[in-house]
This record gives C-alpha cells, structure tokens and sequence, in this order.
C-alpha cells in the first residue's frame, strides 16, 4: 500500500467515524432537546465529499478542508457544555475533524511529488 493510500484512507476512516459520531450525539448520546433535534441534519454536508474521497479526486479533498473547519469549530464550542456526554462528543468531534483535515493535507501533498 503507497502512502497516498495510506492517507487517503485515514481520512475515509476519519470522516465515516465523524458522520457516525455526529449523527449518534445529536440523536441518542446528548441532543440538544429531547427526543432529538434538526441539528442532527449537520450530517449532511459530511455526506458530500464522501463518494469523491473514496475515489481520491484532489478537488474533493481540497474543499473538505475548508468544510471541515466548521465541525472542528463547533467541538470547541460545544466543549463547555454543561453535560459531560456532551463535551465527550465535542472533544471527539474535535480530534476526529483535526486528523481527517491533516489526513486531507497529507494526501493532497503527496500528489504534487
């Protein structure tokens, strides 16, 4: 396996565990309201470049970095939450948003060698 591999399936692994943890933290783990909320649409955008990342097309990893910067953001504003579960999710959200970003960067270099 080449090392463009190597990254490129970091960053599906990184960005499947994302749309799995945001779906299941606005939906069981700890919605805003109960019985769930509309922020569980949040998954949506991660959706998109999914099928361009298995495929390993530059463009789809380019933008995703820039998407991608959103969820980070809201992992440090929800850090401060006052439930536990939920700052829990938060700090995931954040280091499962951090390493698809560097996994995106790290296959996106390896193109231009």
């Amino acid at each position: 396996m080449t090392q463009r591999q190597w990254f490129q399936n970091g960053a599906i692994i990184s960005l499947i565990a994302l749309i799995v943890l945001c779906f299941l933290w606005e939906w069981k783990i700890a919605p805003i309201r109960e019985n769930g909320s509309w922020l569980l649409l949040k998954v949506l955008p991660l959706c998109i470049p999914f099928s361009g990342c298995l495929k390993g097309k530059k463009y789809t990893f380019q933008y995703s970095t820039l998407l991608i910067v959103f969820y980070l953001l809201e992992g440090v504003m929800r850090l401060t939450d006052r439930l536990l579960a939920s700052q829990i999710c938060a700090a995931l959200e954040m280091v499962l948003s951090l390493s698809f970003f560097i996994f995106c960067l790290l296959f996106i270099r390896s193109l231009r060698v």
